[in-house]
Order: C-alpha cells, then structure tokens, then sequence
C-alpha cells in the first residue's frame, strides 16, 4: 500500500443505504461483505461510543478480504470523557481488542471535540496531554489525531505528531481550515500516511435531509480542491485513507463515486 489512495465512508451503515447503495434483500449481516466488495477501506464509528467486544470483532474480521483496511476510531471515553488523562487501562483495553483484526486493522483515530476557553484557556495543556499520551503507545498501530480547533493548528501540533508518527488528520469541516488554505500555511503531513475526513456541517445538512439515500449538495467545486492535493501526496509516495461521512453531501457511498470520477479525469467533472 504505497502512494495509494483508498477511499471509504465513515461506517457501513446508515438510514436510506438499504434502499440504494445495498441490493434489494440483503440481510444486514451481509453488509460489510457487500461493502467491503465495493471500496478499499471503512472507518468504524460504533467503537467511538464504546470498547467492542471480542465476539464482535472478530465476527469483522471474517467478514473481510484480505487487503481490506479497517479504521476505527479511539473510544470517546479516551478522547472527550478524560481527554487522554487516566485512560491508559481503557486505551489497553481496547487495542487489545481492535488488534484481533490483525492485518486488516488501519489506522486508529482519536477524534477530539472543539475545546473552548473553559476546558483550556490555552492549547499548551492539552498538547502536553497528547505528546505524553502518544509516547506511551505500543509500537505496531498507526494512529491519527483529529483536532476541531483551527487555531492551534501549527507547528507545535505538528511537530509533536511528527515526532511519533501520528498522523495529522485533514477535515473537511466549517470549523477547520479549507484544504487549500490550510496547505499554503503549513505542511500537514506528519506520519508516513494521510489520513482523511470529509464531514461536511452536520447541523446544515440536516435541515434537508433526515435520511442518507441520495446526494443532497452539490460538492464537485469543494472536492476539485483536493486533486492537487492528492496529487501532491502521491508524488511524495504517501498512503492516503479517505472516508465521507454523510453528512458531508447526504449520501457517502455516492461522494466515494463522485471523488473517484474526479480523480481519475480532474478535467472532466
């Protein structure tokens, strides 16, 4: 998997999938094999609100090809409850279980919330938290660290991902930099990989649609953006992991088909 880009959606499931993106019929066991047929790689929201248990995991594991990537993201008891602080056994805890996925396991996430001036009147005390957190990871994960505070994206924030190979997680959100802004300002690459997240504005969205089966916004100028982008990545020989959620454009499945047409001839969309 080098200077490859996998694309995926952010879960395999979702209110409206069944009635356009999964065959008529299909049984809801079956879904990750179908999905797993369809694209490269997923990212699995369900371990966010809690540690899976092994039964579950490895009922995952058979169900994917070889070569297939399995994202997951880091426990919100880790990452919003105790933001990294008295964690450690909870974090053992649940890569002793996601690591039952063996070789279809990708990186880990830590998605972290926008933290406002009570909870840290100054990124400094949360960046010390990350580079003591990090550094006690075991060897043999990759994980990427998802910020929502703009402002503290910088040198420091990426020096300590750097530093221990983290990735940087590039977001497509309203609250974070645009991609094309925020290369210009800084080189977001910190691990030997590029993580990716098109989240779109969750609250927005959801005045048009309350169901996932079709493309609501029109994201072709947004996502024209990210070509050079990749482009760059690619040259660098960079892995690139990339998920939509649907609350980007109202229906992820269809965003991966959109950014794929995009990729393969820019020029045409």
């Amino acid at each position: 998997m080098t200077g490859k880009v996998l694309l995926g959606t952010s879960s395999w499931t979702a209110e409206g999938w069944e009635k356009t993106f999964y065959p008529p019929g299909t049984r809801p066991a079956d879904y990750l094999p179908f999905y797993a047929s369809q694209f490269d790689t997923v990212e699995c929201d369900a371990t966010f609100y809690r540690i899976p248990s092994v039964k579950m995991v490895e009922g995952w594991r058979r169900k994917l090809p070889e070569g297939f990537v399995f994202s997951a993201k880091v426990p919100r008891v880790i990452t919003h409850e105790r933001v990294l602080e008295d964690c450690e056994e909870d974090m053992r805890a649940f890569l002793g279980v996601i690591g039952l996925l063996e070789g279809n396991l990708g990186p880990l996430l830590f998605q972290f919330p926008y933290f406002n001036k009570k909870k840290f009147a100054s990124p400094k005390p949360f960046f010390q938290r990350l580079k003591t957190f990090l550094g006690k990871l075991p060897e043999g994960y990759r994980f990427a660290v998802e910020v929502r505070n703009k402002a503290w994206v910088g040198d420091e924030l990426l020096g300590i991902l750097r530093d221990r190979g983290a990735a940087f997680t590039l977001a497509d959100h309203p609250w974070m930099h645009r991609i094309d802004h925020l290369v210009e300002k800084v080189d977001p690459v910190t691990a030997d990989f590029v993580f990716v997240r098109w989240l779109g504005d969750r609250r927005k969205i959801e005045e048009t649609a309350d169901t996932w089966d079709r493309l609501v916004i029109d994201r072709t100028e947004d996502l024209l953006r990210w070509v050079p982008v990749f482009q760059d990545l690619l040259e660098r020989k960079l892995d690139v992991l990339a998920y939509f959620n649907n609350h980007y454009a109202g229906h992820a499945p269809a965003s991966v088909r959109m950014l794929q047409d995009i990729l393969v001839e820019p020029g045409a969309a």
